[in-house]
């Protein structure tokens, strides 16, 4: 499902125009792009937390060159769904 889809689902379902639907898609991404930016995570209730997590220090490799390399911390968003999110996927049945 792409953004489009998205837009158009909502639109569908609320009668809204898409065009407004698209602004505050949009604008929802814009805000959760800042937050997390800021460092702040981002709860939703029965949905999931979009949540900053951070990596440590670690030593990789350069395969091609053959040389080792430091790797720096770094932080790295991630998603945690709710536990109904969660069941309500794992129901799902292909």
């Amino acid at each position: 499902m792409t953004k489009a889809d998205i837009v158009s689902l909502i639109a569908k379902k609320t009668g809204l125009e898409k065009v407004a639907v698209q602004e505050v898609v949009e604008t929802f991404m814009v805000v959760m792009k800042e937050s997390m930016g800021a460092g702040k995570n981002v709860y939703l209730r029965g949905f999931g937390s979009f949540i900053i997590k951070r990596r440590a220090e670690k030593t990789g490799r350069n395969i091609s060159k053959n040389t080792t390399v430091i790797i720096p911390a770094h932080n790295i968003p991630s998603f945690k769904p709710s536990k109904t999110f969660m069941n309500l996927v794992k129901k799902q049945v292909k």
